[in-house]
C-alpha cells in the first residue's frame, strides 16, 4: 500500500510526523512528498526534507494521501499538481485524510461541496462558503474523506481510518 504525506513550509510538525509514522506502522509505504527537493521549515522551526517530489508522484499508484495542517495547506492548495493528486486519489475511492487547516486543499480541489467535514475552527467559514456541512466535531468521515480538527483528534482519526481499512 502506498501513501504520501504532503510537505510544505510552515507545516504543523505534530500533524506531519504523527501521521507519517502511524501510516508506516500500519504497513503503508508512506513517503514525504513536496513540490521541490529542498529543506522545508516546519511551523515551529523543525527542518524537514521530502523523500520524493510531486513530479515523481503517480496518483494512480496511491492508496491514501494525507494533508497535514499548520500553514502549509495555504501553500499546497496553490499547486495544480497537489490538487490533481488529491482529486485523482479521491475519484479512485481511496482515502483523502486531512487535519487542521488541511481542508483548505479540499476546498481548492472542489471536494467539499455537500460533504460533512470538520477542521480547525478558523477555517469554518471557508468550509461553509465552499458548500460543506461543517460540524466542528474532532473527526468526521464522509465517504473517503477523513477530516480532523487538531493534534488532539489524531488518535481518533487514525482509529477510525485504520479500522475502515481493516488494519486495526
Amino acid at each position: 500500500m502506498k501513501a504520501i504525506v504532503f510537505l510544505e513550509d510552515f507545516v504543523e510538525e505534530s500533524e506531519f510526523l504523527y501521521p507519517l509514522y502511524r501510516l508506516r506502522e500500519a504497513g503503508f509505504d508512506a513517503r514525504i512528498a513536496a513540490p521541490e527537493r529542498r529543506t522545508y521549515k516546519g511551523k515551529n522551526g523543525l527542518p524537514l526534507k521530502p523523500e520524493i517530489i510531486l513530479d515523481e508522484v503517480d496518483p494512480r499508484d496511491l492508496d491514501l494521501v494525507f494533508i497535514p495542517g499548520g500553514y502549509a495547506p495555504d501553500r499546497l492548495r496553490r499547486s495544480p499538481q497537489v490538487l490533481e493528486i488529491v482529486r485523482t486519489v479521491y475519484e479512485r475511492g481511496k482515502p483523502v485524510v486531512t487535519i487542521c487547516h488541511g481542508p483548505w486543499v479540499l476546498i481548492s480541489a472542489g471536494l467539499v461541496k455537500g460533504k460533512t467535514v470538520t477542521g480547525y475552527f478558523a477555517i469554518k467559514d471557508d468550509l461553509i462558503n465552499a458548500g460543506a456541512r461543517y460540524t466542528g466535531n474532532p473527526v468526521e468521515k464522509d465517504g473517503n474523506l477523513y477530516t480532523a480538527t487538531d493534534p488532539r483528534a489524531m488518535p481518533e482519526l487514525f482509529k477510525t481510518l485504520l479500522k475502515d481499512l481493516g488494519l486495526a
